[in-house]
């Protein structure tokens, strides 16, 4: 089984643990925006994943039931190596994931926020549609289904703690184990940085396979990718590399290079994208963090909505047997509108306010004709009323915004 969905109070509660660390050690580790962004994308995630792994799972226990060599048994040191098989499989797709365009394509949202904390972790990706390629040996090696969704939780679980500055190296576990201080390196875009630890839970592969960089002191990492997103749109951050690539397919003259663009090293471009349509990249001498000056009002506002998607989200997971493929769909589209609209709040942009607005229009529209548990009635409705009467201040910001961007155009 899987244990994601009930680790993710612990997920939020080591967050707040980590807010005390900061608060009283005085880092700035955390933006509410970036931080907001990542929750998203985490939510997005998981109610994505649990539909997109039903035809690859299928498959898996179609190879598992009729082409197995052998079949490993339920006891704990089986599961132990179940357990080391998956971080094996793990580290090549992780590591095919940086190496080829179409896999970084899905991947490179977990990588696109320039802050390294717990939130990070939950960052994940939404268009992940090849990863499931590189399980499949384990069905050929005997790893039953449900024990390959228990340890792949459990790793992925085990994943979440080593994205934190607030530790620094561990001594000899450093040789064996990821941990906070070689994850950081994964996740810096430094020269020395790029392309390495992968592993999930053991390190060791990175040393067999040469992938491993110890982190320097003489080199803080600088976290975030290349070609920086500027954007608090989680949509956007899920496919703006594949946007990218279609581009570059559909323009590019050479027949050839319109497949490698795709299947190629992840950051090749054909001679003539380079030429007619180059891209800018960071230059990390002069790095400085995306950012967007939002008021506490906003922020608040911001927080609260992210408060009313993440619930849904936890309701819609927990009873996602219980509802109709239309039902689903319905949910997963509110939230994905969701989550664009708390991106355009944070991004002070006026259609954030539009947005909002059609969001609870919808919202009152379902709560007043469709048949919800009171408790849940209850609970949204408490969302939707403190949402609302922070309206007339934000609208007034807005409209603040709309006339310095007036005045602007006169004056320029």
């Amino acid at each position: 089984m899987s244990y994601i969905i009930y680790a993710i109070p612990f997920f939020f509660l080591l967050i707040a643990l980590e807010l005390v660390a900061e608060y009283f050690r005085k880092t700035d580790y955390y933006r509410t925006n970036d931080a907001i962004n990542s929750l998203t994308a985490g939510v997005l995630s998981r109610m994505f994943g649990i539909l997109k792994a039903l035809v690859p799972f299928t498959l898996y226990v179609v190879l598992y039931d009729n082409y197995a060599l052998f079949t490993l048994g339920d006891n704990i040191w089986l599961g132990l190596i179940a357990f080391v098989l998956y971080d094996f499989c793990y580290y090549w797709n992780h590591r095919f994931g940086h190496e080829m365009s179409i896999l970084w394509a899905a991947h490179v949202v977990h990588h696109s926020s320039e802050e390294y904390n717990l939130t990070t972790a939950l960052r994940q990706t939404s268009g992940s549609f090849l990863s499931w390629i590189f399980y499949l040996p384990l069905a050929f090696l005997g790893v039953d289904p449900m024990l390959l969704l228990t340890v792949g939780s459990l790793n992925l679980i085990y994943q979440f703690w080593v994205h934190t500055r607030h530790i620094g190296r561990l001594g000899w576990l450093e040789w064996i184990f990821v941990t906070p201080s070689n994850h950081r390196a994964h996740h810096a875009q430094n020269q020395i940085y790029i392309d390495r630890n992968y592993g999930g839970v053991f390190i060791i592969w990175d040393r067999l396979f040469g992938s491993f960089q110890d982190e320097l002191d003489e080199e803080p990492p600088i976290y975030g990718i290349r070609k920086a997103l500027h954007s608090w749109n989680p949509i956007y951050a899920n496919t703006h590399v594949y946007q990218q690539l279609i581009k570059d397919s559909w323009r590019t003259k050479a027949w050839s290079d319109k497949f490698k663009v795709w299947f190629g090293k992840t950051g090749w471009r054909p001679a003539d994208m380079e030429r007619d349509y180059p891209l800018g990249r960071v230059d990390l001498t002069r790095f400085k963090k995306f950012d967007i000056a939002i008021s506490t009002r906003r922020k608040t506002y911001a927080l609260l909505q992210h408060g009313l998607t993440t619930f849904i989200g936890l309701v819609f997971l927990l009873n996602i047997t219980h509802l109709a493929l239309m039902q689903q769909v319905l949910v997963i589209a509110w939230v994905i509108f969701a989550s664009l609209s708390v991106g355009e709040v944070l991004a002070m942009k006026v259609s954030g306010w539009w947005l909002e607005v059609a969001k609870y229009v919808v919202l009152i529209s379902v709560l007043a004709t469709q048949p919800i548990p009171l408790w849940l009635m209850l609970s949204i409705s408490s969302f939707t009323v403190l949402s609302i009467a922070m309206w007339p201040s934000l609208k007034k910001e807005y409209t603040n915004i709309v006339e310095q961007k007036e005045n602007m155009a006169i004056t320029g």
